[in-house]
């Protein structure tokens, strides 16, 4: 399946939708679109990921790698609209515990 990726940007605020399947072969993708979003300070970013319908481990580390990077720049990452599913996969690994996740996106999905 293919990953589809549309971002928006206003100052130190990014916006990221994405949609489809987060997996070994788009994870690359996601990574390559997403980690230079973070070179900076400050900059937050909120990625939702309503239309998400699949993440392994491969796409939860490109997340990590996202959040370590917006930490190291003071930064900050907060996951939007996240599926049942995915909430509870972000919940198992205990990534929730260190990552912004919420249940609404703040500007209404863009």
């Amino acid at each position: 399946m293919d990953l589809n990726i549309a971002k928006h940007q206003n100052d130190n605020q990014i916006y990221v939708q994405v949609a489809g399947e987060i997996d070994a072969y788009t994870a690359t993708k996601l990574r390559e679109e997403l980690l230079p979003l973070a070179e900076g300070k400050n900059k937050r970013i909120t990625v939702n990921l309503k239309d998400v319908s699949y993440l392994d481990s491969t796409g939860l580390g490109v997340f990590v790698g996202l959040f370590k990077q917006l930490s190291k720049n003071e930064g900050e990452l907060e996951l939007v609209e996240l599926s049942d599913r995915l909430k509870r996969l972000f919940e198992i690994t205990g990534l929730s515990n260190i990552m912004k996740i919420s249940a609404n996106s703040e500007d209404g999905g863009r």
